[in-house]
């Protein structure tokens, strides 16, 4: 993959001559900590005269028979070697684990003395060895000092996090805060590091799957704590501002942002065909779009041209009632873009969020749905992120019943979906699925973009399809007079559909529409259409603005109204590997100019929706009352009763 603009190349000469340090770093220092506490107690010796770890032997001649242990000495190699128990040989995934971290170590001290000749710490430290730093600069050598601290603490974090990533086992292990994080240096803040993590390989790491995912969470958690750090830390812009690529490794640091191996997640799902799902013509026909409209977005600029022109769908929501056809749709829509990355080479991540990702421990649930976010955004892959049964894992606010878990949920997706930090880049897509989408929390839904009614099969020759499909092959029945899947037929069906949506469906949206049609007309001018949207926010205060902005991305999406070429799909060259400029040139021609009906179109869908939600959501809400005041009056009786 090729180099964007904005990147500078970490040359692997620079790296190299760091890499003596990280060996002596891997191989023993001593360090008394500061901040972090050590174990209280020696572990057990595996038998008598045998010590807990396997003692350090140094290669250098003549230093073979000298002990190189002392107070407060860190010895990570030995450390490592000793996680297998009475193996005399180190396991291969030992020797990668020690591999990824010296490598670590050493690209975070590269990019370290980068920053500091761009920053001026490099003349500073030179003038501070010569004893003719001035005094007015000693305050701001401390201040660079301790950002280059900062600076190589994340590096390490972040390429240990990454060199590891396709090594995680299935295993989890908990290693709780880094609290040894020193900033004095970089050379003291690693000493910190690394003498917290041999902490953390000998209270976790009993065999070598918990080896790698020891040091792989004790690198996340020094991302997270050195992060939130640097929010407040002064003279890191010259890091903040410039990214570096390791060609070898395929790895960019870009700030203190997280980076992450470009694979793609194994799908065992099983992939439906477009014509395997009946009805649903819009909900189809708009994940058939959005498929393809992933597979425009450009890895060298890290942005899709539908999400520049418009019309990129960043969020949706499907809901419709129990089988009718939401899981099918995910097999649909997964096993598109499986298929056309497949093609064209481009690594695809599915991620499901489901209830396993309810924690009891207190912020965990936070923590996995945070992750489940970053897996997917990764502008490195093409994503699709699912939510299903989105009521039950996401907690509506003001609810008793829903757990802390759940708040937590809700309260990371609504930051990630909409909130001050989100970067919409067009590589990837979240579906959010219910049953009982009243009971999603208001704001949550809002930021829904787009909405999917999955309302399954409606017409006699619908349900014909259905049963002639899921029937299979191993029967004589005769099919009669009926043509397989002509209904199913997407752009007559569609078109019938957007239609239907020239007037409301819901009662409720239908009176605003009848009384504001016979007070200015036909909805034909900019000036009409807002005194609609106006009528409908009167009879429901909760059609806010971020609904006029869902209606008027969703018109965005009709403009583009047209599907990509399959040919374009199945021959990356025609189109997907073209430059960014080419292919929103080629889009654009083929955009199509927006008309009063579909704006009219999309604000009755987007209000039919919020009606039917909010119509829902009430009765709900009234007969839970209900039934609150009869056990009241009940419970009066039986108390009276007893006096």
């Amino acid at each position: 993959m090729s180099q964007t603009s904005d990147q500078m190349e970490l040359r692997e000469e620079d790296i190299a001559k760091h890499v003596g340090v990280a060996q002596a770093l891997i191989e023993g220092f001593d360090h008394a900590p500061r901040i972090g506490k050590a174990a209280n107690a020696p572990a057990a010796e595996r038998s008598s005269g045998i010590g807990t770890r396997r003692r350090f032997r140094s290669t250098t001649p003549g230093l073979v028979t000298q002990r190189r242990v002392a107070t407060g000495a860190v010895q990570l190699l030995a450390r490592v070697e000793g996680a297998d128990g009475d193996d005399a040989l180190m396991s291969p995934l030992q020797a990668t684990v020690l591999h990824a971290v010296r490598r670590a170590i050493a690209i975070a001290l590269a990019v370290a003395e980068n920053v500091a000749e761009q920053s001026g710490l490099g003349d500073l430290k030179r003038a501070n060895l010569e004893g003719s730093l001035p005094a007015s600069r000693k305050a701001e050598f401390g201040e660079l000092l301790a950002a280059e601290a900062l600076v190589t603490l994340y590096v390490f974090g972040n390429a240990t996090a990454y060199l590891l990533s396709s090594h995680l086992p299935e295993a989890a292990v908990e290693v709780g805060d880094v609290d040894e994080v020193l900033t004095d240096n970089g050379q003291t803040a690693l000493h910190g590091a690394l003498w917290e993590l041999d902490q953390d390989i000998a209270a976790h790491a009993s065999d070598d799957a918990r080896l790698v995912t020891t040091v792989s969470a004790f690198a996340e958690s020094l991302m997270e704590k050195v992060a939130l750090r640097a929010a407040t830390a002064p003279r890191l812009e010259a890091f903040a501002a410039a990214a570096w690529h390791v060609e070898a490794d395929d790895f960019t640091v870009r700030g203190f942002s997280p980076a992450s191996a470009a694979k793609s997640t194994t799908l065992t799902m099983t992939f439906k065909k477009p014509n395997e799902v009946v009805g649903n013509h819009i909900a189809k026909y708009q994940s058939m779009k959005l498929a393809k409209m992933l597979m425009a977005y450009d890895f060298d600029r890290r942005l899709n041209p539908f999400a520049e022109l418009g019309g990129f769908i960043f969020t949706f929501m499907g809901d419709g009632a129990p089988g009718t056809g939401k899981t099918t749709l995910i097999q649909m829509m997964a096993g598109l873009i499986s298929e056309y990355c497949g093609v064209a080479g481009y690594p695809f991540r599915y991620q499901n969020l489901s209830t396993d990702n309810i924690d009891s421990y207190q912020g965990k649930s936070g923590q996995n749905a945070k992750a489940f976010i970053n897996n997917v955004i990764d502008p490195s892959v093409i994503g699709f992120g699912t939510i299903d049964d989105i009521d039950q894992l996401a907690g509506k606010r003001g609810d008793r019943q829903s757990s802390a878990g759940q708040l937590e949920i809700t309260a990371v997706l609504m930051e990630s979906f909409a909130g001050a930090n989100t970067v919409v880049r067009g590589n990837c897509t979240f579906g959010m699925f219910s049953n009982y989408p009243e009971n999603v929390d208001d704001a949550l839904r809002q930021r829904a973009g787009a909405r999917f009614l999955v309302d399954g099969p409606q017409t006699r020759e619908d349900y014909v399809d259905i049963l002639y499909l899921l029937m299979g092959k191993n029967h004589d029945i005769p099919l009669g007079d009926h043509t397989v899947f002509e209904a199913q037929a997407i752009k007559k069906a569609v078109a019938a559909s957007f239609e239907s949506h020239g007037k409301p469906h819901e009662a409720g949206l239908l009176e605003v529409y009848d009384a504001v049609r016979g007070q200015v007309g036909e909805l034909d001018t900019i000036n009409k259409l807002g005194t609609y949207l106006k009528g409908i926010q009167e009879a429901d205060p909760r059609f806010t603005g971020r609904a006029i902005k869902n209606i008027t991305d969703a018109v965005k999406v009709r403009a583009m109204d047209f599907e990509l070429p399959d040919e374009w799909m199945e021959e990356p060259d025609l189109f997907l590997f073209k430059d960014y400029d080419t292919k929103k040139a080629m889009i654009e021609e083929m955009r199509q100019p927006i008309t009063v009906e579909m704006v009219v179109q999309e604000i009755n869908r987007y209000a039919d929706s919020e009606f039917r939600y909010a119509d829902k959501s009430d009765e709900v809400a009234i007969d839970a009352m209900v039934r609150d005041m009869g056990r009241n009056v009940e419970a009066k009786k039986r108390f009276l009763g007893e006096i």
